[in-house]
């Protein structure tokens, strides 16, 4: 049976933004929205704005597109979308706080990033947390006829995208040039992780989240995320003995790479459902990958 086509919304003005973003969502299971005329004017009650959010089933945004106005608006009717934002990664919320930050030079995780933006929702949901208010109606009056929640069961199912991740995008069923695309913009947001872990907390969760996020839907094997660790505290002892500095601080970082293990076990331990049987074929969701 093939996957529902799930919409999503862009809110993205940057020309250049625009086409990655196109190109690394063709031809899979989500289908980008252009962003409305009226969102480069600054005026926050436009209602194209709006609409186009009640038609999505997610949001794509571009680092500081949204106001302070719009946000209000947006808060006041409800709307709060799965998103991904687009921009640095700062430790700055958005727009709401189940949001994922991608950097636009990791791209190539977008799809992945969209899957985690999915399952946030739906674990919410899982906790009996509603995932949206009602959406505005015609009146401009708030309608209880149509909730996010409500939209997400009907096409995926309570638990679709966290329970059943697409298995033509894990690592290993990747071409070889897609394949090392991925792993070289996954050791982009761990080299994030790195510089900001001890400095900027926030910024450090953001990138932390986002990698384990790639890393679950992609189903990276451990070995993967230790070689990448590695790799990058290797480089960053001779840089830093280049330039007559010492190096034993770096041990420290191992905290970082016990950080995303956590947060990786817990992601699987959340993935089995309640009544399945823990097996490790349930718990890695692939060919002893773990």
């Amino acid at each position: 049976m093939q996957e529902p086509q799930l919409t999503i919304a862009s809110l993205v003005l940057d020309s250049r933004l625009q086409k990655a973003c196109a190109l690394w969502l063709k031809g899979g299971r989500y289908r980008l929205l252009p962003p409305p005329s009226e969102l480069s004017s600054q005026n926050p009650d436009s209602t194209g704005l709006e609409q186009l959010l009640v038609d999505a089933d997610a949001v794509l945004i571009e680092q500081g597109m949204l106001d302070l106005g719009r946000l209000r608006r947006l808060n006041e009717r409800g709307l709060r979308l799965p998103a991904v934002v687009i921009g640095a990664v700062s430790g700055r919320i958005e727009y709401h706080e189940g949001e994922v930050h991608l950097p636009p030079d990791q791209l190539e995780q977008l799809p992945y990033s969209l899957d985690a933006a999915f399952a946030r929702v739906l674990s919410q949901e899982l906790k009996g947390v509603e995932g949206s208010a009602a959406a505005p109606g015609a009146d401009g009056e708030l309608s209880e006829g149509w909730k996010l929640g409500n939209r997400l069961k009907e096409r995926l199912g309570l638990l679709g995208v966290f329970y059943k991740r697409d298995p033509d995008r894990f690592l290993r069923r990747l071409g070889d040039a897609e394949r090392h695309e991925l792993l070289e913009s996954l050791e982009r947001t761990y080299r994030d992780l790195l510089l900001s872990y001890f400095r900027d907390p926030a910024a450090a969760n953001q990138a932390l989240e986002s990698f384990v996020n790639t890393a679950f839907f992609s189903d990276l094997p451990i070995t993967n995320t230790v070689e990448i660790h590695m790799n990058l505290i290797d480089e960053f002892s001779k840089q830093l003995k280049l330039e007559g500095h010492r190096v034993d601080f770096l041990q420290d970082y191992r905290l970082a790479l016990l950080d995303v293990m956590a947060h990786l076990c817990e992601m699987y331990r959340r993935s089995i459902p309640a009544d399945a049987p823990i097996t490790l074929q349930a718990v890695s969701g692939s060919e002893a990958t773990t």
